[in-house]
Formats: C-alpha cells, structure tokens, sequence
C-alpha cells in the first residue's frame, strides 16, 4: 500500500457552542491541514496518484473554510460545533466526495502548533 500526504492552512473564525470557557466566544485560528491518502496500487506511469490532483482537492475545500465564520456560513457547523474534531470530519468527508484516485484515510487538523486533532473513518 501506498500513503500520499499533503498539507494546506486556511484561517476562519469561530465560536464553540456549549463550552465553559473563553473559546466560548468569537475568535480565530490559523488551521494547518495534512490529508493523507491511500492507494494499493501504481498507475501505468509508476505513480499511486499525482500530488497536483489531491493538492488541489485540499485547496478547493480549504478555500471553501477560508476566510469565513464557520458558525454561520458553513452550513455544517450550523448543526454541529465547529470543535477541530468536527472540522476534520468535515473535511475528510469532502475529500472522500473529491478524489476518486485514492482513499482518503487520516485528515489531521492544527489548531495551533501545540494543538492537533486527527480523524479517521
């Protein structure tokens, strides 16, 4: 088997719903993402999937989180807390529906350089 990782940030605000705390309250994160992926096989020209195509799967659901208040504007996060876990599952389900060349198989979300969530199915 092979394993293919790629990495992208995006930066949102947010606010956890139900939380005793400071995080309670609007603010917002500088998210580091790594999605990895896996392939049991090579294509005929000796690759298990060109990193350009999950490279750009990455980007087009990163820029979707980009820049946004994902309580209101993600429909998601409307109906489930915008924890990292959360956020990664959101995120590893969209890739699931965009990368057909491999499967998806870890999505690790940092919230920060000392904080880090993974999530898999």
């Amino acid at each position: 088997m092979y394993e293919l990782m790629v990495k992208d940030s995006f930066a949102s605000a947010h606010n956890l719903r139900e939380h005793k705390g400071k995080c309670e309250h609007l603010h917002g994160h500088n998210y580091m993402v790594e999605a990895y992926f896996k392939r049991y096989d090579l294509q005929a020209n000796g690759l298990a999937v060109d990193f350009n195509v999950l490279k750009a799967a990455l980007k087009k659901v990163t820029e979707y989180l980009d820049h946004k208040y994902l309580n209101e504007d993600i429909e998601f996060f409307r109906t489930n807390n915008t924890s990292a876990e959360n956020i990664a599952r959101f995120i590893y389900e969209e890739l699931e529906k965009e990368v057909k060349e491999a499967s998806v198989c870890r999505v690790n979300v940092y919230e920060s350089e000392k904080a880090m969530v993974s999530y898999t199915k």
